[in-house]
């Protein structure tokens, strides 16, 4: 009777071994680190002519406001540091280098740690220009931190392949003691147990973005009557392309299917994370994306939410990838001239047989061979 198990002791059981057995979503995790570290890469890209307007010691929003603010909200900024342009020069240049080799997954124990830096002195700098795909960024820079990123598609990946395969070829070394051998145990289980949690963190995050924001539009009348969206393409600040929205507000049927449909995507969203419906909801879920990065213009928002997303994906379809790639690119690849007509005609003998010359009869001329006369005008 006393080593029977109870179903909880046993869910609890799975579950410790679920979190510290082996690091889960590790192509996951890396396609955070990548597309997080683009993005930025590319924000900061964007905005180097307008820096100074935002970040600079000119700005409207001067370093002293900056930390006014910082003394009643409790954030800080390595930007406000010093009030001389030259800093703020330094300080890009380094948040330039640093989402670069974060992206791709140079030393990512150490670089994680500096790319939140640099997204939380950053955003805090010029919190009022701060959008939602902003602090989306902020958050995941902070999570991804706990997360052991670096382990695929990265140069730390390579780098460890590259060791392993050096290794392969020399001698082994001697075994290491019982203590070495617990505290290297010790930190695979901590590593691990800390990544878990902070795949766990961010899975948790994105539902609550898409609960949170599916509710409060089920709370407003214009969601309910499916109008909403003809307003929002009617806000002057969210129309880039005015023809385009125009064109699509004509379809009011189209416009309060959408809207339906957004809302039921993002409430049910929480609901179909542990089955096969996941797939078509994300696909739904990057239409919407798309759409709102097109007709209200906000490209960097969408992206963000769209990164956010691939955290659901397992691991077997990211390595599933490269294989696709390699067979698309087989099939693409063109093929050395007569190539294909030497791979796809086989050998033939024997008399009769097409592309052989059959011997005359006595007192005939020699048939020629079609395709030997083809060939030879080649």
């Amino acid at each position: 009777m006393g080593n029977e198990q109870t179903p909880a002791t046993t869910r609890c059981g799975a579950l410790l071994e679920i979190l510290t057995g082996r690091p889960v979503s590790l192509y996951a995790a890396s396609v955070l680190r990548i597309g997080y570290g683009f993005l930025y890469l590319g924000f900061l890209l964007r905005e180097f002519p307008h820096r100074d307007e935002i970040w600079g010691p000119d700005s409207p929003w001067t370093p002293a406001l900056a930390r006014q603010l910082f003394g009643q909200t409790g954030w800080n900024s390595l930007l406000t540091l010093s009030d001389d342009r030259a800093w703020l020069e330094v300080c890009y240049a380094a948040a330039v280098v640093t989402s670069t080799l974060f992206m791709l997954g140079w030393r990512t124990r150490i670089t994680s740690l500096l790319f939140a830096l640099v997204v939380t002195s950053f955003h805090a700098r010029a919190i009022f220009m701060t959008d939602g795909g902003d602090n989306l960024i902020l958050l995941m820079s902070l999570y991804l931190v706990l997360t052991a990123c670096g382990r695929r598609w990265s140069l730390d990946a390579r780098r460890v392949r590259v060791k392993a395969a050096r290794a392969a070829g020399e001698p082994r070394r001697p075994a290491r003691g019982p203590l070495a051998r617990e505290l290297r145990d010790s930190r695979v289980t901590l590593t691990t147990v800390v990544h878990n949690c902070g795949m766990f963190l961010i899975a948790a995050q994105v539902c609550f973005l898409y609960g949170s924001a599916g509710l409060y539009k089920v709370q407003g009348a214009s969601w309910g009557n499916g109008s909403a969206l003809h307003y929002v393409l009617h806000l002057e600040l969210f129309r880039p392309w005015p023809a385009l929205s125009q064109l699509v507000d004509q379809h009011t049927t189209l416009i309060a299917a959408a809207a339906y449909m957004t809302v039921l995507l993002q409430v049910a969203f929480p609901f179909v994370l542990f089955g096969r419906l996941k797939y078509p909801v994300l696909v739904m879920l990057l239409g919407m994306h798309l759409g709102i990065a097109v007709l209200m213009g906000l490209p960097l928002f969408s992206s963000a939410m769209i990164v956010a997303d691939a955290v659901f994906l397992p691991d077997r379809f990211y390595a599933f990838l490269p294989h696709l790639y390699r067979r698309l690119a087989r099939k693409v690849r063109p093929m050395p001239e007569g190539a294909a007509l030497a791979g796809s005609v086989p050998a033939q003998a024997g008399p009769g047989a097409l592309g052989s010359t059959a011997r005359p009869a006595e007192g005939q001329e020699p048939v020629p061979d079609p395709a030997g006369d083809r060939s030879a005008a080649r």
